[in-house]
């Protein structure tokens, strides 16, 4: 028999209204302390301007690619899931994901953590590596990091969680499932 845990929905128990601030605040405060080293190592680079349209592009495919970074981990762990690309609000492109087998503790994490690891990380030693686009990988790195607030807030959650749970995607959240020992 499983019994659940917890149910975690941040937008129900945190607000989406809190939860979008706290995401644009940490993105802003990321780009702020990941500007000013950058900037500091890279003094004596020009900064290469391609124009407003390449940023405002990228930035606009920048969420999509966020949430079919959440999806890697499940196809390679072969989890069955369905997968449905579409537009939010007719006009920004979204990957719906519903994932229909349960997850351990550990690949939800790596789900969570998965565009930090592929988009943040790799963004950063972009800019290291490429002084002359160094703005646009910190900017690019920071919008990421505020897209991946929720996603620090179900880390949390999933932290806390006992060892040897399941993990449920559940309609609004997601559902902590554990065992229950026959007595």
């Amino acid at each position: 028999m499983i019994n659940c845990v917890k149910s975690v929905n941040i937008n129900k128990d945190i607000g989406i209204n809190r939860i979008y601030l706290m995401s644009f605040l940490t993105g802003l405060v990321s780009f702020l302390f990941l500007y000013l080293p950058f900037s500091m190592a890279h003094s004596t680079h020009d900064v290469k301007d391609h124009g407003f349209l390449p940023l405002v592009i990228i930035l606009f495919f920048l969420p999509a690619i966020h949430r079919l970074m959440h999806i890697v981990p499940l196809l390679l762990t072969n989890k069955r899931l369905r997968m449905k690309f579409k537009f939010k609000r007719r006009l920004i492109p979204t990957f719906v994901y519903q994932c229909k087998s349960t997850l351990s503790k550990q690949t939800s994490l790596l789900m969570a953590l998965s565009p930090t690891l592929f988009i943040t990380l790799p963004g950063l030693v972009m800019g290291y590596v490429l002084p002359d686009y160094f703005a646009y990988f910190v900017l690019f790195s920071a919008v990421n990091i505020g897209l991946s607030f929720s996603d620090f807030l179900y880390i949390h959650y999933f932290m806390k969680a006992p060892r040897k749970c399941i993990i449920e995607n559940a309609k609004e959240g997601y559902d902590i499932l554990v065992q229950q020992k026959n007595a």
